[in-house]
């Protein structure tokens, strides 16, 4: 890189920085115009980067921000009145601004953008100024002249230089911030955190050694690696640590933007805004914040006349804050807006065919409310650029999610609705508790533990019940829903009479308990990647390297609270149980394909049901694929695979994500009915390869398909086979 090079590189940190200040110093300015210094603030940020563009050459942008400092020049010197009109143009110069540096980032060029139209506007306003009236100050200042009009002209300098002293007094202060600051390109801190980690690594593995050596000086050599240890990874996390109000700033003007656009009155309030993240969680949650608040003032907010007829002020209120809790951040949107009424939710969910009617009649209103995650589902009477789509919710879930986050909602109708997002502090090193499941270890994130009981063999067994079929275990009182790893893991099942341990866990307000065989240890851990073959899988989290040097595998706390209270995927039998001699009750996903072709899978092996648009759908070497969650998943029309080919419809696919011979692959089909749990009586009736029979479901004839023998037909067997 040239010397010029690093001059623009510097000049776009320093603009972009200066950028971001300028839209709240604007906003600012537009509530309170009388605002001097603000006002002067702006006037030299503009200045400062029309000054450095015109060094390096950039005309045009020379050329855009030197008409805005004319304008701001004469608001600056009282000529002209900052109005909403003259606001609003000076954030068109912003964004102006920042299209031009992202040009000039990608190509070195300023682009072809014509920012005429911008430029005439600018002038218009700046030729509206007027000379302002002579002032009283001005009047009163020649009187004390005549008094010192005897001394030579150099005496009256001092006094026309006495207010110097304030600029460099400022200079000072923007200097004195400058020598303590630095600027650090992210791939170094990078690069720390991931030294550190192995560092972390090494000091569990030294400290498990440590314990078998009996060496004093060498006892006290490990404490002390550990203390600097400890330190060290405090001190570099630190350094990646970023205010949450770096999200939070952003906001002030997405909100004004979008509130004249739906013409509503609203107020962003925002707290906690110097709460500290590590930088990757920072940009991880930036979409899915912005997503929520665009969803709030779209939806949430009611406009002025239908909030005056409630009994509100025409102004709504959107309010941001952030804090910490239990090792964790907390944030929360809330809105005094009309609510999320459950009974709309329901009509909607029925109507997309998400839920049955009776499934309606039987949820809560909280269960309700939480159908806004659903893909594909959305309330909005019509799809408008800001929303209605009916994609956005799902999407935001799952990016919390992916960084060990949860997502919460509650809500009253005609009060508000307040959505909660809980992310991890950093997703490098993790405290954690270490558990062994037939022989092999895992690893629980802390962050999600709330205590552990041990079960005592064939007495904690008798605290072990059943409802609806599924294991629940009475802890004080009440019933917590059970998973068995091994079960999950498909593991074969513990010896009944040695003793196990439970770990109540916490996902997103409500808990379960997770069978374990034996607890380790406690570690802080450091989070590995997965690799491909174990993305899809929905157990684990990542891998780590535990103090002795093996891999331990993370469980997906989230992941597993999915399967938690219903039939676990060690079920072979698509979550059956004993239910008489000649029935079993299972758990079943419905599905129609064509004209009313009815077709059922075991809920047990589906991970995720998607709505996913057609055109996302490629071809490779005959096989349909599709990119999911980083991986190729491939695709496959559950109408082909029994021998009635549909054609390949348009617009929105609706695919379940289904476990088959250890990878996921997605099953298209026309619609998805309903999730039932029937005591099953097949019949051998129609029975085929891969259609082992038929049973009556909802008064329905519907096929029982086996997928892996579908697939196995198609010469899909293994990942292997399907490369």
């Amino acid at each position: 890189m040239t010397p010029l090079d690093d001059i623009v590189k510097e000049f776009l940190v320093e603009s972009y920085e200066n950028l971001e200040r300028l839209d709240r110093d604007l906003l600012a300015l537009e509530k309170n115009p009388g605002d001097v210094p603000t006002l002067s603030s702006v006037f030299r940020t503009i200045h400062t980067i029309k000054g450095t563009c015109g060094f390096l050459g950039f005309g045009k942008l020379e050329a855009v921000t030197h008409v805005g400092e004319n304008l701001l020049s004469k608001l600056r010197d009282g000529h002209l009145a900052l109005r909403p009109d003259i606001a609003t143009a000076l954030l068109m110069l912003v964004d102006a601004v920042r299209e031009m540096l992202a040009s000039i980032e990608q190509s070195g060029a300023e682009g072809d953008g014509d920012y005429a139209a911008l430029v005439g506007e600018l002038k218009a306003l700046q030729d509206e100024a007027v000379d302002p009236p002579p002032t009283p100050t001005v009047a009163v200042d020649p009187p004390p002249a005549p008094a010192q009009s005897s001394p030579p002209p150099t005496a009256a300098a001092p006094a026309a230089a006495s207010p110097a002293p304030k600029p460099p007094a400022a200079a000072g202060e923007h200097g004195g911030v400058a020598d303590t600051n630095i600027r650090v390109d992210v791939g170094v801190l990078d690069k720390l955190m991931s030294l550190v980690g192995e560092l972390v690594l090494a000091r569990n593995q030294l400290l498990q050694f440590a314990a078998t050596v009996r060496d004093p000086a060498f006892t006290r050599t490990c404490q002390r690696l550990n203390l600097i240890t400890g330190e060290l990874q405090q001190g570099v996390m630190k350094t990646r640590m970023q205010p949450v109000g770096n999200v939070f700033d952003r906001f002030p003007r997405v909100v004004r933007d979008l509130s004249a656009m739906v013409g509503k009155k609203i107020r962003l309030e925002v707290e906690g805004g110097e709460t500290e993240l590590d930088r990757s969680v920072i940009e991880a949650i930036k979409d899915p914040l912005t997503h929520i608040v665009r969803n709030s003032v779209d939806h949430g907010i009611e406009k002025p006349a239908a909030r005056v007829a409630r009994g509100k002020l025409e102004e709504g209120v959107l309010r941001l804050r952030a804090f910490h809790e239990g090792g964790q951040v907390n944030i929360e949107i809330s809105d005094d807006g009309g609510g999320i009424p459950p009974d709309k939710v329901k009509a909607k969910a029925v109507e997309k065919g998400l839920i049955t009617p009776e499934q309606a009649a039987r949820m809560s209103d909280r269960d309700a409310i939480a159908l806004i995650f659903a893909p594909g589902f959305s309330t909005a009477e019509q799809v408008t650029n800001i929303s209605g789509r009916g994609v956005g919710m799902d999407v935001v879930r799952t990016n919390v999610e992916k960084i060990g986050g949860t997502l919460d909602v509650t809500s009253t109708v005609g009060v508000g609705t307040t959505l909660r997002v809980r992310i991890p502090l950093t997703l490098a090193i993790v405290p954690a508790l270490i558990v062994t499941c037939d022989g092999l270890r895992y690893a629980i994130p802390q962050v999600n533990l709330l205590e552990l009981v041990r079960i005592d063999g064939q007495a904690g067994e008798k605290r072990i019940e059943r409802v609806h079929g599924s294991p629940v275990f009475r802890l004080r009182g009440q019933l917590l829903p059970l998973l068995f790893l091994r079960e999950r893991l498909d593991r074969p099942p513990a010896d009944p009479a040695e003793p196990t341990t439970l770990a109540v866990l916490s996902v997103d307000g409500r808990q379960f308990g997770l069978v374990v065989d034996t607890v380790v240890d406690t570690q802080e851990i450091v989070v590995k990647p997965l690799g491909q073959e174990l993305k899809g899988i929905g157990v684990y989290a990542g891998a780590t390297v535990l103090g002795d040097g093996r891999v331990a595998l993370i469980l997906d706390v989230p992941g597993l609270a999915i399967t938690a209270g219903g039939p676990t995927a060690g079920d072979k039998s698509g979550g059956e149980k004993p239910a008489g001699p000649s029935a079993r009750v299972v758990t079943l996903l419905l599905l129609e394909l064509g004209a009313g072709r009815r077709v059922a899978l075991p809920m047990c092996k589906v991970t995720r049901l998607e709505e996913i648009a057609a055109a996302a759908v490629e071809r490779i070497g005959g096989l349909e694929v599709l990119q999911y969650r980083g991986d190729i998943m491939p695709v496959f029309r559950l109408a082909d695979l029994l021998g009635e080919p549909t054609g390949s419809p348009a617009g929105l696919l609706n695919v379940v994500v289904y476990a088959a011979f250890g990878q996921t692959v997605g099953l298209v089909a026309d619609r998805i009915v309903d999730i039932v749990e029937v005591e099953l009586k097949p019949h051998r009736t129609a029975a085929r390869p891969g259609v082992p029979g038929t049973a009556v479901i909802h008064d329905r004839v519907t096929e029982l398909v086996e997928v892996e023998e579908l697939l196995a037909l198609v010469g899909h067997t293994q990942p292997e086979a399907g490369r």
